[in-house]
């Protein structure tokens, strides 16, 4: 039997990452990247909750992401 909080999230990553909001992840992880200043040699700690979509995002760009 599964627990309540099981069926509750169920498929819920796939979910969140189709909501509105995470339609800017590109333009969000642009602004990162100017606020860092490009700088690939920093290390980015993702302190966050969600799916990682800005931390996948950077680490496609080369970023070393935690």
């Amino acid at each position: 039997m599964k627990q309540w909080y099981e069926e509750l999230f169920h498929d819920f990553a796939d979910k969140y990452d189709r909501e509105s909001f995470t339609a800017g992840t590109i333009q969000e992880v642009g602004f990162i990247e100017k606020e860092i200043n490009f700088n690939k040699a920093l290390q980015i700690l993702d302190i966050g909750c969600g799916t990682g979509r800005h931390s996948l995002e950077l680490a496609r760009r080369g970023y070393d992401v935690t």
